[in-house]
């Protein structure tokens, strides 16, 4: 499973912490990017993960962030995983 949500940057810190921090989250594949990139001030987070990781993901920062869904979330989820292929794709070419 996967969850984008969407933090403003009054609360990155705090809602990293949670998510980093949480026995369970902790577990699932956090990424986090500049929401500038889209056009938005703030950052978003990307987690993938098991059912209960991402529960917990959404309960620990339902106050602090919002859950992205819809085209927003699609066009986000793109770009980071095209941003990733593109970093592995420079790794191997430099022979690591």
């Amino acid at each position: 499973m996967e969850l984008l949500i969407f933090v403003e940057k009054k609360n990155y810190k705090k809602v990293e912490e949670l998510l980093k921090k949480d026995d369970i989250v902790s577990g699932a594949s956090i990424k986090i990017r500049d929401a500038s990139d889209f056009g938005k001030e703030g950052f978003y987070f990307l987690l993938e993960g098991t059912e209960e990781k991402i529960n917990k993901a959404k309960e620990l920062s339902k106050n602090l962030a919002m859950e992205v869904v819809g085209k927003e979330k699609e066009g986000v989820v793109a770009k980071i995983k095209e941003e990733e292929e593109k970093a592995i794709e420079g790794f191997g070419f430099l022979g690591i």
